[in-house]
């Protein structure tokens, strides 16, 4: 009776002990932002952003200048003419802001639309070179560095700017 306590708290140690093997899966990490803010694709699409960003930054600038202009002639001649005349520049300067408005809000929605039209294919390429590197070396799960709090495993950034070929 005795012997068979024995044995089978030895089991159950055995069982326990497997099951615990089994549960530490291989764990890798790696740097996204390091990979991404490197890839010369984003760099370039880095300049092509800053360049679209850089009109629409004009074009709102020259809306602006041509809205202080109005007001600025607007109030100059305010008591020289009609109440009239100042109830339908009133509207006019009212329209100018809701165009310059709404111009700064389409802007800047195309912005955000084309950065993402640029960066979600370079995603998806550094997506599978990470799953084309953590696999070939044995890897089950690749975390991203950024989101660890620790990162004293095996880094596999390196290898996956190497099948990224830069």
């Amino acid at each position: 009776m005795k012997r068979l306590k024995s044995l089978l708290i030895a089991t159950v140690l055995f069982l326990g002990t497997i099951q615990t093997i089994n549960a530490q899966a291989k764990t890798a990490h790696v740097d996204v932002n390091e990979l991404i803010s490197k890839m010369p694709a984003m760099l370039d699409a880095q300049k092509q952003l800053e360049k679209l960003s850089a009109t629409y930054d004009t074009d709102y600038k020259t809306m602006a200048e041509e809205y202080q202009n109005k007001i600025k002639k607007y109030d100059q001649e305010a008591s020289t003419v009609t109440d009239v005349v100042n109830q339908t520049r009133q509207t006019e300067v009212q329209d100018l802001v809701k165009r310059i408005t709404d111009y700064r809000e389409n802007a800047q929605k195309e912005l955000q639309k084309k950065e993402s039209d640029m960066v979600k294919p370079l995603m998806d390429k550094v997506k599978a070179a990470i799953q084309k590197v953590g696999k070939s070396k044995g890897y089950q799960y690749v975390l991203n560095a950024a989101d660890l709090l620790l990162t004293d495993g095996p880094d596999l950034t390196a290898d996956v700017k190497k099948e990224l070929g830069f």
